[in-house]
């Protein structure tokens, strides 16, 4: 059943709305899909460290705290792992790219810089 005029005009009118929406446009890109679970795991990645310190020190201490740290840190890695999986391939693949940009701007950053002195 084709669209109607004025349905037409509707359509139109909210392909416009989104196309000058900035956050809802930076929000749906490639880099901006990714970005909550690369967070994510970056931060279960730093508490896995977190606990593994956590259970050595706690071996001097008591088993238990010991045992809790293991525990956090059991607990971190099924997040990382939970949200790589969550990121696929794709995701993945999209984090490195922007990843690597950010690496080539510092580099040219750094190269521009050391020129000036």
């Amino acid at each position: 059943m084709p669209l109607s005029d004025n349905e037409r005009q509707i359509l139109a009118q909210i392909e416009y709305d989104l196309k000058e929406d900035e956050k809802f446009a930076q929000a749906v890109s490639s880099k901006g899909l990714y970005r909550h679970s690369a967070r994510t795991a970056w931060w279960a990645g730093i508490g896995i460290v977190v606990s593994m310190v956590l259970t050595i020190l706690g071996l001097q201490v008591h088993f238990a705290l010991a045992f809790g740290g293991f525990l956090a840190m059991l607990a971190c890695a099924l997040i990382v792992e939970r949200q790589l999986r969550a990121m696929s391939k794709v995701g993945l693949r999209d984090v490195t790219e922007s990843l690597r940009a950010s690496r080539v701007n510092a580099q040219r950053m750094r190269e521009k810089f050391t020129r000036e002195r």
